[in-house]
Order: C-alpha cells, then sequence, then structure tokens
C-alpha cells in the first residue's frame, strides 16, 4: 500500500502542478502565497549579515617594480569592451514569457478519479503521465512486419512473397472464412504449414491484420501452440485489438497465462471486459504489485465484474506471485458450466475441473476445444492428457510419434490402469512381439477399440500403430491385412514401406487402392483394378470409390477419358464448376502454393468425411500437385479412401 500511496502523491501532484499552470498567472500566485515563510535552523545572529562599511577614498597604490596592473572596465562600459549585452539584473517582463499551455473544461472531465489512480498500475501511471514510451525495446532489437511467421522456407515453409501480388480480398476470405476443423488430418497438417510460414501479407492488408487472420484460424484449428509461436514473432507494441483477442486465446489455450501480460500492461486500459481486468491484476502481482492486485480482483469480485468462479481462480493464480497472499478456496459448488477461462487457470494452478463438468463439455459439441487444449497442457498427469490426446492425433494436432510417446509413459507407470494401460500393453506387444502375426492381432484389438482411443471413426488407432504396421514383413501370409497395415503406414506418411506391398497386394483390393494413390510419379493406372475395386466396395453410396476415381483423376494417373467414364459410373461429375473451384484452379495456374494451400483448407472444412465431396477432392490434389505439393496430394487422397 505504501507504493500505491506514492503513485497516489506522485500523480495527484503532477496534476495540481498541470492545472495550476494552465489557470494562469494568478494561480501561480495562489501556489506561491500559500507557502509558509521558510524558517532558519541557524542561532541567531548567524544569518544576520553584517553592514556594508561606506566606501572611504584609498590613497595610489605607490608605483612597484612588478608586472603593470589589470584594467578592467567599468560596469556601465561592459557592453562596449566585450561587444555583448549582459543580461539586466532586473525580473523579465511577463509579455516576455512564453504563453501558458491551456486546458478545457471537457479535458478537466476526463481527468481520472484519486479511486481510479488508486487502481491503476505502475504502466498505466507512466501512460498517463507520458512516461511510457510506445516501444519498451531498444530500435535495434525491435522486429520487422515484412514477413512474420516461424516457418523458413529452409525448414519445410513456404514461399515468403507468394501472397503479395494476390488479392487481399480473396486471402482474407480464405483465412476468415475458414471456421475449421478439416476433414483430413493431412489437409490439416498442410494447412498448419502454410499458417506458420514466415510471409508477407498481400498488398491492400495490413501485416498485423494478416497476421491475426491467421492466427484465428490457428486457434480455430486448435493449434495454440503454433498460435502462440506467431504471435510471439511480433512486438507486442505492435499488437492490434484482433490480435491481441486472438493471442489471448491461445495463451489461455496452452495454460500460459503469463504469457500475454507484456500487450496486457502494454496496452493498459485498452479493454473494460471482465477477462481483461483479471488478466491486468494477474499481471501486475507477476510484476511485483501484489498488493494493487489483490485490491483489482476484491473490486472485481465485490462489483460482479466477472462470474466469482472466475475471480476466484484469478485470485489463486495472483496470489502465487507475492508474499502475503490471503488463501483463496476455489468452490464449484453452483458452477454450471466450464469455458476456456475456467479450464485453463483451473489446470495451470493444478485444481482438478470436477469430473461431471469436464465430461459435459466433452459430449457436448463444443467439447472439441477441451479435447484440443487439454492435449497441449503439460501440466496435466499423462493419464489425463492420453483421451485428449488421441483426438489431437487424429485431427492431425499431434504426430504418430507423440501420440506413442504418450502410451509409452502410461505403460511406465505402474499405477495405471483401465482402458489405456490396456492399450499401452497391446501397442507394446505390436512392436515386440516375436511372431508377425501375433503382433497383427495386437493391432487389431487397438484398431476395433479406435473409437475408445480417439474418438470419431477411430483413425486415432491408425495413427498409434503407424510404424508398429511399417515393422511387419510384406508377405503374402498377411495379404488379408494388408489394407489396414497400409493406411496406418500412410497416417505417418511412410509410404515407402506401403509400397513394399505392392507385389502382395490384389488388384482392385483396399491395399492396392492405396498403394496406387500414394506411390510417387504419374504411372497410369490400369481401369480394369478400378472396375475391381467399385465392384467390390461396400462402403455407403459407393464414396471409397468415388473418392478412389477423384484422387487417381486429380493426381494425374487417369486419362480425361478414363476419368470421365468412372466418374461417371460412381454418380460423380468432376467437370462441375464452381467459385471455389475456379479460385483454386486459377491458383494453381499462376503456381502459387501458399495460396491453393489456403483454398484447400477452405474446401476441406468439416467434422467427418461425410462433408468431404470427391470433386472437392479433385480439385484439391489436382491444384496441390500442380505447385509442386503432390507428396501432400497423395497423402490426403489415399487418407480419403481409407476414411471414406
Amino acid at each position: 500500500m505504501k507504493r500505491v500511496a506514492s503513485h497516489r502523491a506522485l500523480v495527484a501532484s503532477a496534476l495540481a502542478l498541470g492545472i495550476a499552470g494552465a489557470i494562469g498567472g494568478a494561480g501561480l500566485a495562489g501556489v506561491a502565497t500559500a507557502q509558509g515563510q521558510p524558517e532558519s535552523i541557524l542561532p541567531p545572529g548567524f544569518d544576520d549579515p553584517a553592514p556594508t562599511p561606506t566606501p572611504t577614498a584609498r590613497p595610489a597604490p605607490a608605483p612597484t617594480s612588478g608586472p603593470p596592473p589589470i584594467v578592467r572596465p567599468a560596469p556601465d562600459d561592459a557592453g562596449a569592451a566585450t561587444g555583448e549585452s549582459l543580461p539586466s539584473s532586473g525580473a523579465a517582463a511577463p509579455v516576455d514569457l512564453p504563453p501558458l499551455p491551456s486546458i478545457t473544461r471537457d479535458e478537466l472531465s476526463r481527468l481520472p478519479t484519486l479511486e481510479e489512480l488508486e487502481s491503476m498500475s505502475t504502466e498505466e501511471l507512466d501512460q498517463l503521465l507520458g512516461l511510457k514510451p510506445k516501444f519498451d525495446i531498444p530500435p535495434g532489437a525491435r522486429r520487422a512486419l515484412t514477413r512474420v511467421g516461424v516457418l523458413a522456407v529452409d525448414e519445410g515453409g513456404l514461399p515468403p512473397r507468394a501472397l503479395v501480388n494476390q488479392p487481399a480480398p480473396l486471402v482474407r476470405a480464405a483465412l476468415a472464412g475458414n471456421k475449421g476443423p478439416m476433414v483430413s488430418r493431412w489437409g490439416h497438417i498442410l494447412l498448419r504449414r502454410a499458417l506458420a510460414s514466415r510471409m508477407a501479407a498481400p498488398q491492400g492488408m495490413e501485416p498485423v491484420e494478416f497476421a491475426a487472420l491467421r492466427v484465428g484460424l490457428l486457434n480455430r484449428l486448435g493449434e495454440y501452440a503454433v498460435s502462440r509461436a506467431v504471435v510471439q514473432d511480433i512486438d507486442a507494441a505492435n499488437w492490434s485489438g484482433e490480435l491481441t483477442a486472438e493471442a489471448l486465446s491461445a495463451y489461455i489455450g496452452v495454460g500460459d497465462i503469463t504469457g500475454a501480460c507484456p500487450a496486457v500492461r502494454l496496452q493498459g486500459s485498452a479493454r473494460e471486459d471482465g477477462e481483461w481486468q483479471m488478466l491486468q491484476a494477474i499481471c501486475n502481482a507477476y510484476a511485483g504489485e501484489s498488493a494493487l492486485a489483490a485490491s483489482q480482483l476484491d473490486r472485481a469480485l465485490f462489483r460482479g465484474t466477472a462470474p466469482r468462479i472466475d475471480v476466484l481462480l484469478a485470485r489463486r493464480f495472483a496470489g502465487a506471485a507475492g508474499r502475503g497472499q490471503r488463501a483463496v478456496e476455489i468452490e464449484w459448488d453452483g458452477v454450471e458450466e466450464l469455458n476456456p477461462w475456467r479450464f485453463g487457470l483451473a489446470n495451470a494452478l493444478g485444481e482438478p475441473v470436477p469430473e461431471p463438468l469436464l465430461q459435459a463439455v466433452l459430449d457436448a459439441r463444443d467439447g472439441a476445444y477441451y479435447a484440443r487444449s487439454g492435449a497441449l497442457l503439460p501440466m496435466l498427469p499423462v493419464a489425463e492428457r492420453v483421451p485428449f490426446a488421441g483426438r489431437a492425433a487424429r485431427e492431425g494436432i499431434l504426430s504418430s510419434q507423440a501420440l506413442i510417446d504418450f502410451y509409452s509413459a502410461i505403460y511406465a507407470d505402474q499405477a495405471a490402469e483401465g482402458e489405456a494401460a490396456a492399450h499401452a500393453a497391446a501397442l507394446r506387444e505390436a512392436y515386440l512381439a516375436t511372431d508377425p502375426a501375433a503382433r497383427i492381432a495386437a493391432m487389431q484389438r487397438l484398431w476395433d477399440a479406435g473409437t475408445e482411443i480417439g474418438g470419431g471413426d477411430g483413425y486415432a488407432a491408425r495413427v498409434l500403430t503407424a510404424y508398429a504396421a511399417a515393422r511387419i514383413p510384406a508377405d503374402a501370409a498377411h495379404a488379408d491385412a494388408a489394407g489396414a497395415l497400409i493406411a496406418a503406414m500412410l497416417t505417418a506418411g511412410l509410404d515407402r514401406d506401403a509400397q513394399a506391398w505392392r507385389g502382395v497386394v490384389d488388384d482392385g483390393s483396399l491395399g492396392w487402392a492405396l498403394i496406387a494413390l500414394s506411390a510417387p510419379g504419374g504411372d497410369d493406372v490400369g481401369t480394369g483394378a478400378v472396375d475391381s475395386f467399385i465392384g467390390d466396395d461396400d462402403s455407403a453410396g459407393a464414396r471409397k470409390s468415388a473418392f478412389l476415381v477423384a484422387g487417381l483423376a486429380g493426381l494425374g494417373k487417369l486419362s480425361s477419358g478414363e476419368a470421365d467414364a468412372l466418374a461417371d459410373r460412381v454418380g460423380t461429375d468432376l467437370s462441375r464448376q464452381t467459385r471455389w473451384t475456379r479460385a483454386i484452379a486459377r491458383a494453381a495456374e499462376v503456381n502459387n502454393p501458399a495460396l491453393v494451400a489456403l483454398l484447400a483448407g477452405l474446401g476441406m472444412q468439416g467434422s467427418s468425411w461425410e462433408a468431404m465431396t470427391p470433386l472437392h477432392l479433385y480439385h484439391v490434389t489436382s491444384a496441390l500437385r500442380r505447385v509442386g505439393l503432390a507428396a501432400e496430394a497423395r497423402m490426403i487422397a489415399a487418407e480419403a479412401v481409407a476414411r471414406g
């Protein structure tokens, strides 16, 4: 409180001086006359100067043999002697003083009250008094906005100037219009790569707006860690309101609550919502202003700025930063719903979220957020993250190796039990059993439990067993499991291991179709094998056959005549044009991989492959192949058939 009082006195005195200067000379005189006369601390007589003696005439000094005396000019002749006019000893006339600043009544009314001054942090006080510059880093350390992102070209990023000459409205529509998630795991991976690349903004679009659109889409995809990395590539002083909002979502999504403090303290009172005010208090606490943070949160609780549970979580988090903080008991009674703030802060604090409350949101339509966020929270125990990790791997957020690491940790935990422990034991057997048939049987148990591992269509189990499947030797004795094994391999992009089964699988089988789609090169595929696949297809609406034809046509492995004939057989019109098909075809025509990736993501939105059409798959694979992204096109096409 001493620190707050000093701030209050500083600001009050600064404001008083400013107002007095604005009122004019009368105000200044009032301030001067109000002050008492200074009192001397010397003993009597010490501060009274001795009377000046009356000068008397002195006799002229006798001449000496020394150097002649120095003759100084008389006071009246000083100016003439030096050539300069000396300042007058009298006070300056009022007309010579610079004009005093003026202040209007409206400006006076906007001055903060004492209560508002008490609630201000050091950063806000500096901002009010004009003591804080916009940038708190030296010019040489500031980062330019010419290229924003974290993935350079030599690291797999897309060309940095690919979007510079593209229409800004088209790029804006491709980013803002994509609500996520992707139906395709490989489509998700491709879009994440494009959004994280170091790219320049299109002409006519501000770099910060371009960054905010990309970060927002990354958040909607559940890529909170990548989103945070992109915003950290931009100096906080350059953040706009939209970028700040998306950045806060990213920081809360990964449980990094204090990560946004540089921007929160720099922007001060830019926002007035409850979440922002609680973040301000938390950041003040971690900046050493614990008393101020406590008063801010007490006031938020008293005024109902935010729900009680949200303020209690903020108080607990802020209290961890300073000494002498009061104990805070988190009360979940009466809390009927979960939100990102409660989920993020509770996990960051190690405060268990009530199981009924968490399960209710996981079962609801918006439960995807908590699964994607929970998979990335390192403070959660592995056993609690495993169900989240399965979904994240199925959607493309986590890699196959990352999911394997989760289950390896479960197997190493002797206290682990339940379904996760059983799946971990089966995965170990899939790797280490001496008989390939036993390893395949262990993988089959995991595939059968796919919905338990990652929900949805069970594709997470394929992701989990990708490398175990690649260890199975290509043998005719295992031809019956070839399709499932190859599908698992391709979730991790192991196309070379899949090609080893080319001489084992039968033409027209699922394994053959996946190999034909994933094989590098543009070798034509015989229509006879495609006819056999169509004849044996038992998928709903023959969707696998339609995806096979569309994928082969888009990859250039069917002639135009063969593609039209086969498409007609499966009831698909690949020649139909839409606004989206014309846009992605034009982007491929001008060889722009970044724009093709963004438009491909726009065309692959949805929560399941039922939302995907063969027409969209055809144009996605065709455009990606034409701009040099053939590997991604092959994996997307194979995934479509495996999951269709």
